[in-house]
Formats: C-alpha cells, structure tokens, sequence
C-alpha cells in the first residue's frame, strides 16, 4: 500500500509544475464561472437554488444570516474542555500575532519625509467548510489574526449543516466574537462575499480554504477582491534519519492522510529499515482510524523514498515545496537552514505537525500545491494594506526637482514637468 522506493534524484513526481496543476483547473472554472454569474445576477434567489442543487438543503426560512442567538446557544453547547482547548488556541494565536508589523519612517538624502503605514483591511470574508467534518480550529486560525490586525469587521460563512451550520462552527465562531454568520457553503458562498447580495454585504478580502470549487471561486474573483491564497489538498513530507522512531512517522503521516483522499503524505529517509518499519506501522495504525478509507486512499498515491543522504532529502523536500515540513532527524536545526521551501518547518520528535493544526500559535493556513515557492503563510500582514507617504519640504524639492522634470520629459509627459516646475 506505502510504496517504497530508491531514489538518488528529485523524481518527476515531487517536481512541482505550472502547466498540469493548469489544465487540472480548467474544468472545474467552467462549472464555478457559472455559479458566480448566477450570484451577480440573481444575488439572493441563486444562493438559495444553489444551496438546493449542490448542498441539498434549505436554508432557513429567516434568511442566511445565522441569528446571534443561535450562535449563543451554539457556543453555550459546547463542553466545557473543548471550549478551555479553543480558549488556549486563541490565546496562543493571538500572542503570536501581537507583533505586528511597525508603521516605518525615514527621510532620503535630500531631507523629504518618507514612510509606510500598515493600515487594517475595513471588512474580511472568513469561509469554514463544514462538508466531511467541522474544523473549529480553522475558525481559530483565520480569525484572531485579522482580529490582530485590527479588522473592523469580519463575516464567516459556512455550509448550512443541519440548517444554520454546523454547531462547532457557530459555537466557536461566538466564543471568539464573531456575530455576523451566514449559512451559505461552496463556490456561492465566495461570489457571495466577493460580490455581495440583497442580505450578504461584500467584503474587501476573501480568506479560509475549501475544496477545488471554493478555490477555483477564489482565483476567479480574484481583482474584485482579495485573496489569501488558493488552497489544495493538506499535505507533508517527512525527512527522517535512522534515529526516528517509526510509529512516531506512521502517526505524523497519517496525520495529514485521514483528511483527504486527496491528501499526500511522503516520507523521505536515509533508512531503508526505517521505511519498512514505517510501512508495517501505518498498517497496524490503520486499523484504529475512523477515517481509515480516505487514509489508505492517501497513502496509497504517497511513498516514501530512500536516499543516499540528508542533503538529498532536503532536495527533495524543496522541489516538492510541501505545506507541512517534518525534520524527525537527528540534529533538526543543523538542518533548518537548508529549507527553502515549506509552508511550515516541525523540528524533533515532541513537534507534530498537529500541535501546529492546534495550539502552537502560528496560523495553520499554509500554502500548499507547491506554491510555497513562492507564498507564505496566512498572517498579520495578510489583513492589512500598506499606504505610502511622501512629504518634501521646499530645499528637497529643489533638489530633485531637476532629475524628475528630465525624466517626465523623456517619457514626453510635458503636463508632468509643468507640474514639477515653478514651486520654489
């Protein structure tokens, strides 16, 4: 079932590239093009087709705007060692975000102001699915940090499980504060917040993952607002040497693979003892696991690799560029500055992936698909803009007056060289 394979080389499967991940997206756009047009144009009565057609449900008879009461009673449900758990990830999230970025200042060589000032975004969209199961912790981890950032105000939507959505959603979005919920899941949900509707106003940035619709939404719309990033399936890959313990690999990878049978969890080592041991593990693991179908159906389209060394591991890790990031090595930090490419970097046996999910403070909202090439993880800064400022006083005009008006006339901008002249 976990395939092992030698490899000495990044193989063309953790090659990560732009032209497949392409043409895989094509035919769900075509299908969420249509669900978006049907929201601009109809608003309110599409939502509520659609909710039918592709949820199966009727939203409540009030509208789709959970009531507070309703999350009040929601939040009040929840017992009391869940609520003491979300409590924790809160606070541990949010004292992780209470850096935030300083408004800059300097002045250039002429003596002219110059600066930056990190404003926050005045409304955010915060989708939740609540499809396969209910994550509260994603409530946690898209929230606090725009509540960080001083977002004023802050709508989530989500699936209309059992009418308004699903209890662990509406309870924790109260304990966090969150009032303005509606009970609208899928690519609707998007256009919805995106675009606005008769009862769902428009926000300035849409962010929280969902499944290919919901991201495929999210780029399409992409312009008319935006984005934290297009989210694929979850994923890791474990570089481990002979010093790991094999039943703490199997977990990890497991860890990821009951999400999704989409999911991927690789594992790349030294040791070919330790994959075979790894491989036995996930079998005895399995046969505990609720959820064992959808792991088994993820691991199946993973591996796990044997290379000659570390330094070809974390080759292979970069050109994979995985969402989460497992060092099970010996000396995990000797081994940190070599990582170019990850979401998120776990160091050592004591730091699953999953207490990163939960508790640790950074926001699990990572870039997957390979896009932590170049992406980076949901923060602070993700709810905020930044505004420039320029201020010259009559000496530095005069400075740089000369070099600009040259420049304004080479591009042959003469209204632009007026404009710099005569202000002395």
């Amino acid at each position: 079932m976990f395939e092992i394979r030698e490899c000495r080389e990044v193989p063309p499967e953790l090659r990560r590239g732009g032209r497949a991940f392409w043409l895989a997206q094509r035919e769900v756009e075509k299908k969420v093009t249509a669900i978006i047009d049907r929201v601009a144009r109809e608003g309110d009565a599409a939502l509520l087709a659609l909710s039918r057609e592709l949820d199966g449900v009727d939203p409540p008879a009030g509208g789709f705007r959970v009531p507070p009461e309703k999350l009040e009673e929601a939040a009040a449900a929840l017992p009391e060692e869940l609520k003491e758990a979300l409590f924790k990830a809160r606070d541990n999230v949010a004292r992780f975000y209470a850096s935030r970025p300083e408004n800059t200042f300097s002045f250039n060589p002429t003596g002219a102001f110059l600066g930056t000032l990190c404003l926050p975004l005045r409304r955010v969209g915060v989708y939740i699915p609540g499809g396969r199961a209910a994550y509260p912790s994603s409530v946690v981890m898209n929230v606090v940090p725009a509540q960080a950032a001083g977002v004023e105000e802050i709508a989530l939507a989500t699936p209309p499980a059992g009418g308004y959505g699903h209890p662990l959603i509406l309870g924790t979005a109260y304990l966090l504060g969150v009032r303005e919920v509606y009970a609208v899941g899928g690519a609707q949900a998007i256009a919805a917040l995106a675009l606005g509707t008769e009862t769902i106003p428009a926000v300035d940035k849409v962010v929280g993952p969902g499944n290919a619709y919901v991201a495929a939404a999210k780029r399409l719309l992409f312009g008319c607002v935006g984005i934290d990033s297009v989210a694929g399936p979850s994923e890791v890959l474990i570089v481990a040497d002979e010093t790991a313990q094999a039943s703490l690999v199997a977990r990890d990878l497991l860890a990821q693979a009951e999400h999704d049978s989409e999911a991927r969890a690789y594992l790349v080592t030294t040791s070919r003892r330790l994959a075979q041991e790894v491989a036995a593990r996930l079998e005895e693991e399995l046969t505990f696991l609720p959820r064992a179908g959808l792991a088994r159906a993820a691991l199946a389209a993973s591996a796990a690799y044997v290379v000659p060394d570390l330094t070809t591991a974390l080759e292979l890790a970069n050109a994979w560029a995985p969402e989460h990031l497992e060092l099970m090595v010996a000396d995990p930090w000797a081994f940190l500055p070599y990582v170019r490419n990850a979401g998120a970097v776990f160091l050592g046996p004591f730091t699953p992936e999953a207490l990163g999910d939960y508790v640790a403070g950074p926001s699990h909202v990572l870039p997957t698909a390979g896009t932590a090439r170049f992406a980076s993880p949901l923060g602070v800064e993700e709810f905020q803009k930044r505004l420039n400022v320029v201020a010259y006083g009559r000496a530095a005009w005069a400075v740089d007056e000369p070099a600009a008006r040259t420049l304004a006339v080479a591009e042959g901008l003469e209204a632009h060289a007026r404009a710099l002249e005569g202000r002395g």
